[in-house]
């Protein structure tokens, strides 16, 4: 594989042209670098009519360079995260076009007609099948690459061929360790550092993180993307887009889930401050809450059916043992929800929903908030049984 990036505009036109039939031998094609995320490099390739999004890694986080070196083959992964994902959810991620393992990066659909959820969550944008869209891809992919559907020895080699340390170690580090520490990579505004110093003197709170960070580096259960969160989600009114796996394994399905739901309660978090209308917060406010509700029963119930009608796994298939399952997968979904919350708070990696709150006092109401929101859910996932219990825990905790 290359170790270096596309030198050149002419050299992203090239690998496109040599590995996809998208445009004609004579048609001018444009490059845009439109990749504004931490690790890879992005492009858009336009032609008269169409487009495509090439995507390039290097061995090293492009943020913070050779400091902090990557295995390459996290882009191999990815690209067969996609063309698996694909299979079982084609509605739901972009098309691949090629990849090249030489130039270490792949072309696919470009889905610029949708927008970034993120971005959509902050302009409280109507998003009325998301919550579905998002449970319907979790469970078609989740399913389609677990024990429920696999064989013993088919899953096994999937283990082996998604093993991605050096990407897990990256979570390990910023989900479980940086945020209950006073660690370097954290980034964390004055007016928040008192609550910030109250996780990190938590006995009973890091001791449930660490049984979430065994779970994680331990339990095997299904090929999950691994970093499912808003900004690797595009969408429109009626669609839904899932891209980025680089960061898949084999993991815990919970890990999934609750990246996703952590998300949308961070966004919860920053509309207390957000601009607009107060009424317009609290609808947008009760939405979130509401698509929560509806991504886990669209999840809880296409899983249930797929086990139905294509489990052929004699033990795991009894529909008792499926609920009760399921039940463990959602006290899991909470905790690492809770991870995902406390991480973007003060942890490397902050997001828009709250860094974008221009006043640093209010922006600071909404991260104690979220911090406070985030360690319930983690100490106390287990007794938080249902989706409706968790939003009745954020509409009770003061703001």
């Amino acid at each position: 594989m290359t170790y270096s990036k596309f030198e050149d505009d002419a050299a992203v036109v090239a690998f496109v042209r040599a590995h996809t039939d998208q445009f004609t031998a004579d048609e001018p094609l444009h490059v845009e670098e439109i990749g504004d995320g931490n690790i890879n490099y992005i492009y858009r390739v336009k032609g008269n009519e169409g487009s495509v999004i090439v995507k390039q890694a290097l061995p090293y986080i492009r943020i913070i360079g050779t400091d902090w070196p990557l295995s390459i083959d996290r882009i191999r992964i990815e690209a067969q995260v996609l063309q698996t994902e694909a299979m079982w959810a084609p509605n739901f991620v972009p098309k691949m076009y090629a990849f090249s393992a030489e130039e270490s990066a792949f072309a696919m659909e470009d889905i610029g007609d949708h927008e970034n959820l993120r971005f959509a969550f902050i302009e409280r944008h109507p998003l009325p099948s998301l919550g579905e869209h998002l449970g319907l891809f979790l469970a078609e992919t989740l399913f389609h690459t677990s024990d429920f559907y696999l064989d013993y020895e088919t899953k096994k080699r999937a283990v082996a061929n998604y093993i991605n340390p050096g990407i897990c170690k990256i979570t390990e580090d910023l989900f479980f360790w940086d945020p209950y520490c006073d660690h370097e990579r954290n980034s964390i505004s004055p007016p928040v550092l008192e609550a910030a110093q109250g996780l990190w003197n938590d006995k009973a709170l890091k001791i449930e993180v660490t049984k979430l960070k065994r779970q994680f580096m331990n339990c095997s259960e299904a090929l999950v993307h691994g970093d499912l969160h808003a900004g690797s989600v595009f969408v429109r009114a009626d669609s839904t887009k899932v891209i980025d796996p680089e960061f898949a394994f084999y993991g815990p399905m919970a890990f999934d889930i609750g990246s996703i739901i952590g998300n949308v309660l961070l966004n919860y978090a920053g509309q207390f401050g957000l601009a607009g209308p107060k009424n317009e917060r609290d609808d947008y406010q009760a939405f979130l809450l509401g698509e929560i509700v509806n991504c886990w029963s669209a999840f809880h119930k296409r899983f249930t059916d797929l086990v139905a009608e294509k489990s052929d796994e004699p033990t795991m298939s009894q529909p008792d043992y499926v609920q009760t399952f399921l039940a463990d997968v959602w006290c899991e979904t909470v905790g690492f929800a809770g991870t995902e919350v406390i991480r973007r708070t003060i942890g490397l990696a902050h997001i828009a929903d709250i860094d974008s709150i221009d006043d640093i006092e209010l922006r600071a109401k909404s991260e104690r908030w979220a911090l406070a929101l985030g360690r319930e859910m983690i100490v106390n996932r287990h007794s938080i049984s249902s989706p409706d219990a968790l939003n009745a825990i954020a509409l009770a905790l003061p703001y």
